[in-house]
């Protein structure tokens, strides 16, 4: 079911995606060559239960899932693209990382994520940063009273196709609030003007998949979790939570 939220239900979740920008800083700013992403991990932890909030990613157990989500931040790394578990992998020179991450304060959920390189970048990670970070900013521009949910979905692609990245098309963003996930579905290609007419209260997370190359294509990896990229390139995964309003769409995970 689909719910739409009050002015003050919307300012208590800006509290809440405030909590992830600073976890998400946080470990920005902690990753150097030759940290761990466990070690990531708790720099989130401490971040997200300083603050009084808790994880809706620590033991998350959907369906498809084999095992519970151990961590607070999805880390993944150069061909991992989404729903990396932090383990003892020791981050290297060059290598691009991603990191999801969501909290709940006060019964309300946020999620957010970024992508950056560690150490010595390549031009061509840094192009797909700013190309996914573009998409990400396209279909927030389309996040608007009156229009459809086509419009953000094809924003998301147009970028894609212009750059000639990968996307991953079946993937997507999602309707959030008391819960992390809920209606609707986003996803990151689709047909403008068509779908479900957003409306003032609706709060929804938006996250481009960005793949190197010009294919979307992606594998499981042995942990269950994480998906690779088939072509074994790199890809980044950017994401925000956002209210749309009267006034325009407002991004609830900023500092």
């Amino acid at each position: 079911m689909i719910e739409l939220r009050t002015p003050s239900e919307i300012d208590e979740m800006r509290e809440s995606g405030r909590v992830v920008a600073k976890a998400l800083a946080a470990v920005k700013d902690a990753a150097k060559v030759g940290s761990t992403l466990l070690e990531l991990d708790q720099v989130a932890r401490d971040v997200i239960f300083g603050a009084g909030a808790t994880s809706p990613f620590l033991n998350y157990h959907p369906d498809w899932a084999p095992t519970p989500f151990p961590g607070v931040i999805c880390a993944s790394v150069n061909d991992a693209v989404v729903h990396g578990i932090p383990t003892d992998q020791v981050i290297e020179d060059g290598d691009l990382v991603s990191i999801d991450c969501g909290a709940v304060l006060k019964g309300w959920a946020s999620d957010s994520a970024i992508s950056f390189v560690v150490g010595t970048p390549r031009q061509e990670d840094l192009e797909l940063i700013a190309t996914t970070t573009a998409a990400l900013e396209a279909g927030i521009a389309a996040a608007q009273v009156g229009n459809r949910l086509g419009d953000i979905s094809a924003a998301i692609g147009r970028v894609a196709r212009k750059a000639k990245v990968g996307n991953l098309e079946d993937h997507g963003g999602h309707g959030i609030g008391r819960e992390m996930h809920g209606e609707p579905f986003i996803p990151n290609e689709g047909r403008a003007g068509k779908g479900l007419e957003l409306k003032a209260g609706l709060v929804i997370a938006l996250e481009p998949m960005f793949i190197h190359g010009g294919s979307g294509r992606y594998r499981h990896g042995e942990d269950g979790w994480t998906l690779y990229s088939r072509s074994r390139q790199r890809a980044a995964h950017v994401e925000h939570t956002i209210a749309i309003t009267d006034d325009g769409p407002r991004i609830l995970t900023l500092l």
